[in-house]
């Protein structure tokens, strides 16, 4: 496997966290209850599993692989700008979240700001997969692919907390407000 099929794998755990953002941030326009830890859960999916593990293997390996070669660097900027922009995202949900938690109806601002951010990730995931395609095809050699993916998969700490990031997604897709 290489390093760029391995972020698009990721893509599709990615693409399971979005139905769930999409289901929860309906069912709260709805007028449907979903309990503050599953928003909590949310948003710490989006933090950890998107930004702590994906995004880091991006800005932190693939990249700058890619960007040595002098190649697709307005592409890696825009991309990168579009973390900056989820981490906002999040920010902003977390917020929100705390407020409604404290009593101020918050409601309508969290679940827009999840909508936000449940179209960003489909757009974001199609400039990633483009760029993942131009970058394997064009660029990145077999050997810089595969040590990349070595490198990601070398830390364990990294699977195990993809591990249970997962087991988060399963147990926010088993709740009734999300079926």
């Amino acid at each position: 496997m290489s390093a760029s099929e391995f972020l698009r794998n990721e893509h599709q755990d990615i693409l399971r966290l979005e139905k769930v953002i999409t289901k929860s941030y309906k069912a709260l326009y709805d007028g449907k209850d979903i309990p503050f830890s599953d928003i909590d859960k949310i948003n710490f999916l989006i933090a950890e599993f998107l930004d702590s593990v994906h995004f880091t293997r991006e800005e932190g390996s693939y990249f700058p692989c890619v960007a040595s070669y002098d190649h697709l660097n307005k592409e890696i900027r825009e991309l990168l700008i579009e973390h900056e922009f989820s981490r906002n995202i999040a920010k902003s949900i977390s917020k929100n979240l705390k407020l409604w938690k404290e009593g101020q109806d918050k409601r309508e601002p969290v679940a827009r700001f999840l909508s936000v951010y449940s179209t960003f990730l489909i757009e974001h995931m199609k400039r990633e997969e483009a760029f993942f395609e131009k970058a394997e095809n064009e660029i990145l050699s077999r050997e810089e692919e595969q040590e990349m993916f070595e490198q990601f998969q070398s830390i364990s700490a990294i699977a195990e907390k993809v591990t249970s990031l997962l087991k988060d997604i399963d147990y926010l897709e088993s709740q009734d407000w999300a079926k």
